[in-house]
């Protein structure tokens, strides 16, 4: 039988578990590097726990009886819930973290002079890329994994629950704080995974998936790529890891996702809403909060979907997670089920509150795409709401290749707010700042007001004091600004008694 049905291990993911050097092109793959080998050999450190990626994979060697300590610069909600596991978080970084470490786990964020990381090297404890330890655990079983430049975490996430729904009990490791889960880790069988294959700096290229879902391609991260055609040949690389019998599932709607499909030959099959689609959306209807679709697979009607969240966007994110769940082995009932079970991920379109008629919608939108397709995830929701978007850019880089789109895409809203640039791990650009952004959505605006407010400690009382009932205010951005929408409320409650 097809091991994309789970019947054993592939000889690929072989291939790489025993010359783990051949499977990485950029040759860090040693077996001392494995990190279950590792978890045996004594505690990992993780530096920079509070991440995303890392708390999950933190949090799923603790799960699997390995020792953990970690740190991080700004402790907060995911380094509170590792300390809930017994995990010791150290606030801030120090050379002292490693002394008694088996490895020290890092992002591809941290620079490699770091003092942790140069103490690790001076005492020859491996240092391993968050990347490639994921990628070394993964490999104990089958995986699933969802590539893209937009809609990773939703995708993964409902993957997850379709999969869960099933009775296939997966491991999900996300990008997000799932709210059934009150986690970034869904924790399940250990031969089992349900993954994001995260494209910046070539991360994905460590993971060996069974299935993998392409949700769209386009041009990020050009401080790592360089141009779109850099960004291709980086995903084609990817798909060459899928292993021989796998499923590799690109979006039909996506021009760059589809171009894929030639380097998928015959492992490849196509999703979206877009005619010739091999699964296929139809008839999408906008249901309060969310959506409802009918699903077409080979030519037959199949299923019927609603879908918990607003937009095409999400329509299209549920699709592509059915999409991987069919090739894992998943029946429509269950995964219609697993769909409405989905209660959503922190700061993807998630509604903080309502006060005096006002909405308050917070979303990780940090890309012009993902900025566009939330305010129109809005705009078909609230249909008769003035959209109030509260914008805060993300990293000097982006801003400077994407501030005319991050203008159109802005255009989309009735007001605008621009905050100050979240610079994350960049440095500032000589000319780059938040005007950039501003001074395109002035252009784009269509007569809509837009308002330049740099400091972010004063800018939700700002807002607050013009909203009006029957506004939805959405705020936006990878940084920071997750903060400004619960002040947001707070305002309005003081002024709302």
């Amino acid at each position: 039988m097809s091991a994309v049905q789970g019947q054993g291990p592939h000889e690929e993911r072989e291939r790489a578990r025993e010359h783990p050097g051949d499977a990485h092109p950029e040759g860090h793959g040693q077996p001392d590097r494995d990190l279950r080998v590792l978890a045996e050999q004594g505690v990992l450190h993780f530096m920079g726990a509070g991440g995303a990626g890392m708390c999950a994979l933190a949090e799923a060697v603790v799960r699997g009886g390995g020792s953990v300590t970690a740190c991080d610069r700004s402790p907060g909600r995911a380094t509170r819930m590792l300390e809930a596991l017994g995990v010791t978080v150290h606030p801030g970084h120090d050379p002292a973290h490693v002394e008694e470490a088996a490895a020290l786990v890092v992002t591809a964020a941290i620079p490699t002079d770091h003092p942790e990381i140069a103490r690790a090297r001076e005492r020859g404890i491996p240092v391993v890329k968050r990347a490639e330890a994921l990628g070394s655990w993964t490999r104990a079983g089958r995986l699933a994994a969802v590539a893209g430049t937009h809609g990773k975490t939703t995708t993964t996430a409902i993957l997850v629950e379709m999969l869960a729904a099933s009775g296939h009990d997966p491991t999900g490791l996300v990008g997000g704080e799932v709210a059934r889960w009150k986690s970034h880790l869904r924790p399940g069988r250990d031969d089992l995974f349900v993954v994001e294959a995260d494209e910046y700096d070539r991360s994905f290229h460590y993971l060996h998936p069974d299935v993998t879902v392409v949700t769209n391609m386009e041009a990020d991260h050009l401080d790592i790529y360089g141009s779109v055609e850099g960004i291709r040949d980086a995903f084609a690389r990817y798909l060459e890891n899928v292993v021989p019998e796998g499923r590799i599932w690109a979006c039909a709607d996506d021009p760059g996702s589809a171009s894929l499909l030639v380097e998928a030959g015959a492992r490849g099959r196509s999703y979206g809403f877009s005619a010739g689609s091999q699964l296929r959306g139809e008839g999408l209807e906008t249901r309060g909060f969310g959506t409802r679709l009918k699903v077409v697979e080979d030519g037959h009607r199949v299923a019927e979907l609603q879908v918990p969240l607003p937009g095409l966007h999400n329509a299209r994110n549920a699709l592509g997670a059915a999409a991987a769940a069919r090739s894992m082995g998943a029946g429509w009932n269950a995964i219609a089920r697993g769909l409405q079970a989905f209660a959503g991920v922190r700061r993807r379109f998630q509604l903080l509150g309502k006060v005096g008629g006002i909405h308050v919608v917070d979303d990780y939108a940090h890309h012009p795409t993902e900025v566009k397709a939330a305010l129109e995830a809005a705009r078909r929701s609230f249909p008769e709401a003035r959209i109030v978007a509260v914008f805060q850019p993300h990293l000097y880089s982006r801003t400077r290749d994407f501030a005319p789109a991050f203008g159109e895409a802005l255009s989309r809203a009735d007001r605008v707010w621009v905050t100050d640039i979240y610079p994350a791990r960049e440095a500032p650009l000589p000319g780059v700042d938040a005007g950039l952004v501003v001074q395109a959505a002035r252009a784009g605006s269509g007569g809509g007001e837009v308002q330049e407010h740099g400091p972010l400690e004063t800018l939700p009382e700002a807002v607050a004091r013009e909203l009006a009932p029957g506004d939805v205010c959405l705020t936006l951005g990878a940084g920071s600004i997750e903060e400004a929408g619960p002040r947001i409320l707070q305002f309005l409650e003081a002024r709302h008694g």
